[in-house]
């Protein structure tokens, strides 16, 4: 395939410590877990689990609000795909705790 036929993604991933954003070509068709995969984002997060992660598209979440399952989602160029991380704590029991003080 000709780099004429691919397209540019990026996939970005953070800790609070460190992140990473790196820019790949893929071809259309393209799934966003597929792109994660093919980024080589687990080099730089050794515990990073993508095939469980969280991902989104610039701040949307990928299988919420009528969009596809990051399995599913097929890229366009010059997309983001955001892998997102666990939460440290569940944001409803946080404001119930500093609304209870």
């Amino acid at each position: 395939m000709a780099d004429f036929d691919l397209i540019t993604v990026e996939v970005a991933y953070a800790l609070p410590h460190k992140q990473k954003i790196i820019a790949l070509l893929v071809e259309p068709g393209t799934t966003a877990l597929d792109a994660a995969r093919r980024s080589g984002i687990t080099d730089h997060f050794p515990d990073l689990d993508i095939s469980s992660a969280k991902m989104g598209i610039f701040g949307q979440s990928l299988g919420t609000k009528g969009l596809d399952s990051a399995d599913k989602h097929i890229l366009h160029a010059g997309d983001r795909v955001e892998i997102y991380r666990p939460l440290a704590a569940d944001p409803k029991e946080t404001r119930r705790r500093r609304a209870g003080k």
